[in-house]
């Protein structure tokens, strides 16, 4: 039986075999009327593709058939005998009335050799042909049984939906519902049901367990928010029982005055009366009025610069008039006091405690230098004295004990200003310096600011 795929590729080399020969054929011509190295090579080419083609049907009878067989065979002996005479012509051993002889008889050989190979390919598609017309009957009914067996694959696939629907799409269903369910912080939502036990079922296990433990993170957040919520108010309420704390440690820095220093002024007051005349006496008298109003009647936590300077010139003069010369005082303050503001009762406590920690013990006295000034955004309020000092290890544990809270060593007054100034601006400082023998330096950092409506009045 003769091969219908071999027969197709018959009819390409067949077609492939007629294309190279008119290839040689055109090549030919050009050379024999021109002869150029650029024509010699095309036609050497072409002359090998024909032969390629020429030969690559194999000549097999069986593959064939009787009549292919035959012609295949006459278009190789043709072939051979005429590139007999075409190379003879080509190598030139003809010459004049010869060469044109010998020159046509190869055209007239390429003329058959064409004829031949259109014989060849045409009976190849005729055999095509007959082949085909034998192989339809069986192509119909392939057809017939690839139509069949669609419409069993289609049942199939739709019986085997249905089933994928009921085992797959129910619990991905509800686990869509469940997901919406929980999406409205509704964790606590009946577990998922399914008899998967492939990787679905495993998805849905998983599923519960996780909405299970969402659930109680969520309940235990909830728990430690009211925790958080409690201690938060218990926070504010302690704030605010330690501000009315505050508030009472400055009325009671207010209302407290040395009862020594009261009743050694009063004497004083008194002395003068007697030896001199009244104007003396009615100075001692309005600076003592004057701390007292400042004392008693002052409730804002801050005031301007200049009332907590004039409070402090009154405070000391009243001390120069108790000690004599064994205080001087100096004052170097900024301008424009008058606008700007810092915390009540501030520089007094400081003045009071340079005197009483550093020149009282010292029996020849010494001076108080306080200045007042700005740097930066920074108001500095600096109190030295030329006292007896502490070592530096007081100095620490002073230091020490202001930032823990407590007055042991300190003073209620320093403590006070120190545990204001901290709870009243963000950024501030306060320092203490001290040299053994040589005195001490106390310098209060708070913000520089002024009073906007003091200002345009």
């Amino acid at each position: 039986m003769v091969d219908f795929n071999r027969i197709l590729e018959n009819n390409v080399v067949s077609g492939e075999m007629i294309t190279a020969l008119e290839a040689e054929v055109t090549s030919f011509e050009n050379f024999s009327r021109l002869d150029t190295e650029e024509n010699a090579s095309d036609l050497q080419s072409r002359i090998a593709e024909t032969k390629e083609k020429v030969y690559a049907c194999d000549l097999d009878y069986a593959a064939l058939g009787e009549r292919r067989f035959a012609q295949l065979q006459a278009i190789r002996n043709s072939y051979e005998i005429y590139t007999r005479a075409r190379d003879a012509v080509i190598q030139g051993e003809y010459q004049g009335d010869a060469y044109i002889k010998e020159l046509y008889r190869v055209y007239g050989m390429q003329t058959y050799l064409q004829q031949y190979m259109q014989r060849f390919l045409s009976a190849t598609i005729e055999e095509g042909n007959l082949r085909y017309q034998e192989l339809l009957p069986s192509v119909s009914g392939i057809v017939v049984l690839a139509v069949i067996l669609s419409i069993l694959l289609a049942f199939t696939m739709f019986e085997i939906a249905k089933m994928l629907n009921h085992s797959m799409m129910d619990p991905i269903i509800k686990l869509v519902a469940a997901s919406k369910q929980i999406a409205a912080n509704e964790f606590f939502v009946e577990d998922v049901e399914t008899d998967n036990e492939d990787e679905l079922g495993e998805l849905v296990h998983a599923f519960n367990k996780m909405k299970y433990a969402t659930g109680e993170y969520i309940k235990a957040l909830e728990e430690k928010r009211e925790v958080l919520d409690r201690l938060h108010q218990q926070e504010l309420e302690n704030l605010a029982t330690e501000k009315q704390l505050e508030t009472m440690n400055l009325e009671v820095l207010k209302n407290q005055i040395q009862p020594h220093f009261l009743f050694n002024t009063l004497n004083v007051i008194a002395g003068m009366a007697d030896l001199e005349d009244a104007a003396t006496t009615e100075k001692m008298i309005n600076a003592l009025s004057s701390l007292f109003r400042y004392n008693l009647k002052t409730q804002q936590a801050e005031v301007f610069l200049n009332q907590e300077i004039k409070v402090a010139k009154d405070y000391m003069y009243l001390q120069q008039m108790r000690f004599g010369s064994r205080v001087s005082f100096t004052l170097e303050c900024m301008e424009d006091a008058e606008h700007v503001l810092m915390p009540t009762f501030t520089i007094q406590p400081l003045l009071e405690n340079a005197i009483i920690h550093g020149l009282g013990p010292k029996e020849e006295g010494g001076s108080i230098k306080m200045q007042v000034f700005r740097k930066e955004d920074m108001l500095h309020i600096r109190v030295e004295d030329s006292g007896i000092g502490m070592t530096q290890m007081e100095v620490i544990l002073i230091r020490g004990n202001l930032a823990n809270g407590t007055n042991e060593g300190v003073g209620i007054g320093i403590s006070n200003i120190y545990a204001r100034i901290h709870s009243m601006y963000g950024k501030c400082n306060f320092y203490i310096e001290s040299e053994k023998g040589k005195g001490t330096s106390v310098e209060v950092v708070i913000p520089f600011h002024k009073d906007k409506a003091s200002m345009e009045r």
